[in-house]
């Protein structure tokens, strides 16, 4: 099988040859360099990809490069007719990432700003961008088109800080309800687009880990939208994924209880509370698209054989399991830690095989 062919199987749920090994687009290195270490045929790609963009024909970004005790960061602007927002950024050296160190909205009025903007969006079709996506990956991995992250999750991790959010759910409600609703409906119009482009599958972006979110949140403003995208897949058989890529406990009963198909970036102990065992006995009909956990990465070969071999163990005979990179991981140690993730699939053999 080609590499797209395996890691397609496993999200459709046919037959395959080994467990997937798989990187998000030059997460980890480039990708021709990996290959010409642990070689071509053992890792493949995920690409993140849409169908859709966005426009906001009244409303404007403006950004400003700083520097702050040695580290380059970003001020951006967000001017729109009820008036202007800002963050602040600062970015680390080795993985071009950033983190947000002053968040637009702050005060409740600034949710009327925030209404403004997303009432100013205009969403587009876009399959081009997918279908150049797939085009350049060839055989060699699949694009993963997502949507936009549901109202609870973009608004802690791209507008408000959750403290803040936390408060401003107990002091002006209404305000951010309002959010909420807007980002919803352009949610929906994004799944209309999803709903007829030639996808294998689509992704939430969510980011979802329990102790921010908790099981109330995460049936309120997650559970719906899943499973509404969900239901308008289900004809076609297009599988519906969430990257979960943080600790779940609290909400393992509503995970299945939704109707998605599979989790994205599963994050096992050492370093997140759910293993890939335990996901594979709880929710039986989803895929599990499971990060090796990144503090493996720095252990000694033996140790990461190890983990690789047990997550193999727990999930890799169901056929549901593909062990992946999805998360940040200390720079270069894919080359201590890759071959021996290999080698341990190579050595599992044929999923269903026992």
């Amino acid at each position: 099988m080609t590499l797209r062919e395996r890691i397609l199987a496993v999200i459709q749920g046919r037959e395959h040859d080994r467990v997937p090994f798989v990187q998000y687009d030059g997460l980890a290195g480039p990708n021709d360099e990996i290959w010409s270490v642990i070689g071509r045929d053992t890792m493949g790609i995920i690409r993140w990809s849409s169908v859709h963009a966005m426009d906001h024909p009244h409303c404007r970004f403006e950004s400003t490069p700083f520097e702050r005790d040695g580290r380059r960061g970003q001020i951006t602007t967000l001017y729109t007719p009820a008036g202007q927002l800002c963050e602040e950024r600062l970015f680390e050296p080795v993985h071009g990432s950033s983190h947000i160190i002053r968040h637009y909205v702050k005060r409740p009025q600034d949710y009327c700003v925030l209404s403004a903007f997303l009432r100013d969006t205009v969403v587009r079709e876009d399959i081009a961008h997918f279908l150049r996506d797939q085009q350049e990956l060839g055989d060699d991995g699949v694009p993963m088109v997502s949507v936009s992250r549901t109202p609870f999750q973009q608004l802690w991790t791209e507008w408000v800080h959750i403290e803040n959010l936390c408060l401003h759910l107990v002091d002006c409600p209404e305000r951010v309800e309002e959010c909420t609703e807007l980002m919803a409906g352009i949610e929906r119009t994004i799944f209309e687009i999803v709903r007829k482009a030639p996808v294998p599958f689509v992704d939430f972006p969510d980011n979802i880990t329990a102790p921010v979110i908790g099981e109330r949140y995460f049936r309120r403003y997650c559970v719906p939208l899943y499973n509404e995208l969900a239901d308008m897949l289900a004809e076609r058989g297009v599988p519906v994924f969430v990257h979960m890529d943080g600790s779940l406990r609290p909400l393992w009963k509503a995970i299945g209880e939704t109707r998605i198909g599979g989790i994205d970036s599963l994050s096992p102990p050492p370093d997140n509370d759910t293993s890939v065992g335990q996901a594979a006995a709880m929710w039986p009909r989803m895929r599990l698209l499971a990060n090796f956990p990144s503090s493996v990465h720095l252990m000694e070969p033996a140790a990461i054989r190890r983990q690789a071999e047990e997550m193999l163990a727990e999930a890799g005979h169901t056929g549901r399991l593909q062990i992946q990179i999805s998360e940040n991981m200390p720079p270069g140690a894919w080359r201590n830690s890759f071959p021996q993730i290999v080698r341990a699939i190579d050595e599992f053999g044929k999923p269903g095989s026992r």
